[in-house]
């Protein structure tokens, strides 16, 4: 069961950008961030119709919300993404690196396509979306009257950039790549009031993953690799996303959350069939 907690205007004045945010745990995010007064931009490749919804639930909630078509990993429409959000609400104060993908396949017969189709949203997706927010923080600066820091950059990783995961090669070394990237990024822009840090959630109960969860014998399977007993909620991250973005941890630079009821303390997983993207 979800613990209940009071929502708090913590972002109040700030836009948050969300990159895949029409589905699963980027819509928990967009629409935590909503909750605490922040406006959002709601980035989508497909299903327009689900991205139009998240924004519409955040509008209903009093902020001002947009949706953005882009495919994170073309660098010509993530920068179009951030001048139209630019234009629309006049900066961007947090970025939600959360796209991401799998292409899953036994390593000797992983394609080239496979593996580049992964990097190019996971990886390179994510330095495309922070680039872009730097820049843009970088030229607006501080504002106090909002927020102690210029910009915040939250990566949505994996406990997989720390747990090897066998027929998922390429999403595990995308992940462990997003790992160095937030913390070199972590250290490169803290001295200009910019904190970069990363969320990495276990198994969290999303539509993408129902296999894992889904039927008594797979939870209690599932289970066996948590040790708090329990599947997270997609709310869960949202939360934390808005805490992380929060002047609550202004001094939080360079560090990963795991967020896995304990997953990442499991020995060895055992059973590689099971799957949670992020």
């Amino acid at each position: 069961m979800l613990p209940t907690v009071q929502t708090l205007r913590l972002l109040q004045g700030q836009t948050a950008l969300v990159t895949g945010a029409n589905s699963g745990i980027g819509r928990a995010i967009a629409i935590s961030l909503g909750k605490a007064a922040a406006n959002v931009v709601v980035n989508y490749v497909t299903k327009p119709e689900d991205a139009e919804a998240v924004a519409e639930e955040i509008r209903s909630g009093g902020q001002r919300a947009m949706t953005a078509q882009a495919d994170v990993g073309d660098e010509a429409q993530v920068q179009a993404m951030f001048a139209a959000a630019v234009r629309e609400f006049g900066t961007i104060d947090i970025l939600v690196s959360n796209a991401g993908m799998e292409r899953n396949a036994p390593f000797h017969e992983m394609t080239t396509a496979q593996w580049d189709a992964v990097m190019n949203v996971n990886l390179r997706g994510a330095f495309l979306c922070a680039r872009e927010a730097v820049r843009e923080f970088l030229r607006r600066g501080v504002r106090p009257e909002v927020s102690v820091a210029a910009g915040k950059i939250i990566f949505i990783s994996s406990v997989h950039d720390v747990i090897p995961w066998a027929g998922h090669v390429n999403y595990a070394a995308s992940k462990g790549g997003l790992m160095l990237l937030m913390k070199s990024l972590a250290q490169e822009v803290a001295e200009k009031r910019i904190r970069v840090n990363s969320i990495a959630p276990g198994a969290i109960r999303t539509p993408i993953n129902t296999a894992a969860w889904a039927t008594p014998e797979a939870y209690a399977d599932l289970m066996k690799l948590v040790p708090y007993k329990r599947i997270g909620e997609v709310e869960e991250i949202g939360r934390a996303a808005v805490w992380l973005a929060s002047d609550f941890t202004d001094y939080l630079v360079g560090t990963t959350l795991y967020i896995d009821g304990g997953m990442t303390l499991v020995p060895r997983i055992r059973d590689r069939r099971l799957g949670w993207p992020r």
